[in-house]
């Protein structure tokens, strides 16, 4: 699970609330944007941070590639 500090757990809760007041014109009180933040870490936030690392890999491999052709073009 992934855990959040708690500043940052006040900050995740504050957009919620602001997120349901803006865009669905609905208030949503104080313990029902923490239930949802917590359903959304413990539901979605493992499969978030998974893609977060594979895209990182990605990443990865493409700067690895281009440090291997720029040696290469080194090499005398």
């Amino acid at each position: 699970m992934i855990n959040l500090s708690d500043d940052r757990k006040a900050d995740l809760v504050h957009k919620i609330k602001q997120y349901f007041d803006n865009e669905l014109d609905q208030e949503i009180g104080q313990f029902d944007a923490e239930f949802l933040l917590k359903f959304f870490i413990t539901e979605l936030g493992n499969t978030a941070y998974n893609q977060a690392l594979y895209d990182m890999q990605d990443q990865l491999k493409e700067r690895f590639e281009l440090m291997n052709d720029i040696i290469y073009q080194l090499e005398k």
